[in-house]
């Protein structure tokens, strides 16, 4: 008889592979509830529901993730899990793969603090099964209410938490602590300075106004990459190229519903001169409904003299694997390696953004 496979380390890859190929919230629910109604079930038991077939009778098992259970205890790989890896997304042209291989980790990512869905420490995880040498946390700053952002308050709490995670993670790997704090309507960012300057890495966005003209916005934009708590201009046009995607589970979910949006209107010229100045590193954000920005607008912060940070805006374990989407983008755009600040290590990102003036 063959041996026994780990059937809750198989459901969670099911979810994190249809997580990953952007497919329906249900589906990907369904295989994390499964894995975690069987986190706590006795070795014992799970063996003989599904011998007897009574898997089914847990809450949070159906007859698909049962089946995928009992495969995975006889020592066969799940069909399921088979299909997803033998049609898994195209391979990435050489220059895309030698920049996402250069990649060391991830500098925009959300948990179920605030709009994400799934834990800080499961995020983690899935980092670290991917290869990265750290995370950083940024969710949402007050304002965003939609997105449940994080009061001063809670942000402390959530400083204190990381800290006890990392304690146990894996050597070698670290969260690093962040934000994405909003941009407010003139220009200023929506959380406290002290916090702010304990953070190791700020990334500041426009979620407001998107409609404002053309001469208020760039005056909010070039007010906020002046300021010396921002690191990462984030998702810089907030543009939706199409509807949102799945996996996005958490409270929040709702504040990320938008069908297409088009571009804010802003003097990008000036805005990308600003951040070279002020050496503020522009997102190549990596989400397939932002593409944010468009490549049309990476050429053209790429002329100006400006940093990148290749992030994935991740909000569930799964999309920690869309960095590839942004590295494509960035390849076809010229953007060089040493351009990019998510190459450096944990020590050389977290000393830049601390030395920033």
């Amino acid at each position: 008889m063959a041996r026994a496979r780990d059937p809750i380390a198989d459901l969670r890859r099911i979810a994190f592979l249809l997580e990953r190929a952007n497919e329906a919230t249900y589906r990907v629910r369904a295989f994390r509830s499964a894995a975690k109604a069987l986190a706590g079930l006795p070795a014992a038991e799970l063996t003989e529901r599904a011998g007897n077939g009574t898997l089914t009778e847990l809450a949070g098992l159906g007859d698909v993730t049962a089946r995928c259970v009992a495969e995975s205890l006889a020592g066969e790989e799940p069909v399921y899990l088979r299909r997803l890896v033998a049609t898994e997304g195209s391979d990435l042209d050489a220059e895309a793969t030698a920049l996402r291989a250069a990649l060391r980790g991830d500098c925009h990512t959300h948990s179920d603090w605030s709009d994400g869905g799934s834990p800080i420490e499961e995020m983690a995880l899935a980092a670290v099964e991917l290869g990265h040498e750290y995370l950083v946390l940024t969710d949402h700053s007050p304002r965003l209410t939609v997105a449940r952002g994080l009061t001063a308050e809670r942000l402390r709490r959530q400083l204190d938490h990381v800290a006890q995670v990392n304690a146990a993670l894996p050597e070698g790997f670290r969260i690093l602590t962040g934000i994405e704090v909003d941009i407010l309507a003139d220009g200023s960012l929506d959380q406290d300075d002290d916090l702010l300057a304990r953070l190791d890495v700020v990334v500041g966005s426009v979620h407001s106004g998107l409609k404002d003209e053309r001469s208020k916005m760039t005056r909010r934009m070039l007010k906020a990459v002046a300021n010396p708590h921002l690191d990462i201009l984030g998702h810089v046009t907030g543009r939706m190229v199409s509807s949102r995607p799945a996996g996005v589970t958490g409270p929040g979910d709702r504040g990320h519903r938008a069908r297409t949006r088009a571009e804010s209107d802003f003097d990008a010229d000036a805005v990308f001169a600003a951040c070279a100045e002020h050496d503020t590193a522009v997102e190549i954000n990596s989400r397939p409904e932002r593409q944010d920005p468009p490549k049309r607008l990476i050429r053209r912060a790429l002329e100006a003299g400006c940093r990148f940070a290749i992030n994935t805006d991740a909000h569930a374990p799964g999309q920690l694997d869309w960095q590839r989407f942004g590295c494509e983008r960035a390849a076809l755009c010229g953007v060089p390696a040493d351009r990019v600040i998510n190459t450096w290590s944990a020590e050389q990102l977290v000393a830049w953004t601390h030395n920033r003036t």
